[in-house]
């Protein structure tokens, strides 16, 4: 097996397979004490970062220019590695069940090129189980290696924020998990070299597996409450932030807030666990009541959004003008995966075929790939008989009563419904305008 002196001293590299949100800021850190090589399928993901660009604005400029790593597409330099990392997403399909074709692609082209003696750590977010059930065998296969014996495994989950430069891999503890204390104790001194908040020992990979999974988890359920006490606050008349402002005063009142729910992480992590679950015979109740109740919120803003236009005398509704302010799935980051925003937009066209959607953070080639959507500048967003705030974008938060007011067409109520709950409400009731947030 590979020691850590043979990766200190630089003979032997390190590899990261897969250089996105998480993989890349990975690679770059590790590549201030190891050898690295950062592999990706994408050439043109490749030849960005060679040119020293980031399209997900993870890795600032000057690290990346100064990380010495060494970019690559070509899948027989993994064969140089004796630890490789394997950072590539793990998404839910149609039905909402786990899509395993990034990581088993990945096992698949690790285990062609796989050294005796390597180890092989896996940081995408799976149910407890897959690991060892479904990579391995797959390692295997296509290694024509024996694992625990020619080569080795661990877990480590990634725990990256998008756009959060203040809890960063280097301040977040790492927990690892390995086949063998000897794997876990050499992964945890890898890990150990670049995040200075500390390394949890998981007992096993299963454990470390199960503790990814339910973060999240345990996040999406709080949300999933506060998105049903804003339903319930709404036909009692209530504002649903002034309550949370006012239980937040006692010193264990958790602080959660409604809203969308999407992402790589908390709209998606929770149906591995309840795949997992399912596949064993017990059926999750709690976790998919949340999960029903953070998918339906953005049909709710949408019907909220077409019964206040009606209320306002809007009546033609299908020749109503309405902007979406905010595509991506977090305030200020480029991100668009899992976003919820679309959920609010497809109800909307059930309604109204002018919708117009701008977004200065998301790509308009991604959004047109991904969603079949067209970026508008904000220059079109004119004459709108409505306005959804969807994202806390800081442009959004610097617009003025003035500009969002000549966003409308003349005459028209002024109706903004603030999704994020991040507009002064009683400057724009004060300005005339109508206002509604979760």
């Amino acid at each position: 097996m590979v020691t850590f002196d043979d990766l200190k001293s630089r003979r032997t590299p390190l590899a990261v397979v897969g250089l996105g949100y998480v993989g890349l800021p990975l690679a770059v850190a590790l590549s201030r004490h190891f050898e690295v090589i950062g592999f990706d399928i994408s050439e043109a993901r490749v030849a960005e970062l060679k040119a020293g660009g980031d399209r997900t604005r993870e890795v600032a400029p000057e690290a990346l220019a100064k990380a010495n790593v060494e970019y690559t597409s070509d899948v027989a330099q993994l064969r140089r590695a004796g630890v490789v990392i394997v950072a590539v997403p793990t998404p839910i399909d149609g039905h909402r069940s786990p899509d395993l074709t990034p990581v088993c692609g990945a096992s698949v082209t690790v285990g062609k090129n796989l050294a005796p003696g390597a180890i092989v750590c896996y940081e995408s977010t799976v149910y407890p189980g897959l690991t060892e059930e479904v990579c391995v065998p797959l390692l295997e296969q296509h290694s024509g290696l024996a694992c625990g014996k020619d080569f080795f495994i661990g877990y480590s989950p990634e725990r990256i924020n998008p756009g959060d430069k203040v809890h960063t891999l280097e301040t977040i503890v790492k927990v690892v998990a390995g086949q063998t204390p000897e794997v876990r104790e050499l992964l945890a001194r890898v890990y150990g070299s670049v995040v200075k908040a500390g390394i949890h020992l998981a007992s096993n990979i299963k454990v470390a597996e199960a503790a990814k999974v339910i973060e999240n988890t345990q996040r999406d359920l709080n949300i999933a409450l506060m998105n049903e006490l804003s339903l319930i606050f709404q036909r009692l008349g209530i504002d649903t932030l002034e309550v949370l402002e006012a239980a937040g005063t006692k010193w264990n009142f958790l602080r959660f807030s409604p809203g969308l729910v999407g992402g790589h992480c908390i709209g998606v992590d929770p149906y591995y666990l309840t795949f997992k679950a399912e596949e064993i015979g017990y059926h999750p109740q709690v976790i998919l009541a949340g999960r029903r109740i953070n998918d339906s919120m953005g049909k709710h803003v949408a019907e909220t959004c077409v019964k206040m236009l009606i209320k306002n005398d809007c009546c033609q509704i299908a020749k109503a003008r309405i902007g979406v302010l905010g595509l991506t799935f977090k305030e200020n980051v480029p991100d668009l995966r899992n976003t919820r925003v679309t959920d609010i937009i497809a109800e909307l066209h059930e309604y109204c075929p002018n919708v117009l959607v701008h977004d200065p953070h998301a790509d308009p080639a991604e959004a047109m790939h991904e969603y079949g959507l067209s970026l508008a500048p904000l220059e079109e967003m004119h004459d709108l008989s409505a306005i959804i705030v969807a994202v806390g974008h800081a442009e959004y938060r610097s617009l003025s009563l003035e500009a969002l007011r000549a966003m409308f067409a003349p005459g028209a109520v002024p109706l903004i419904l603030d999704v994020k709950g991040m507009l002064d409400r009683t400057a724009l009731s004060a300005q005339g305008f109508a206002y509604w947030r979760l």
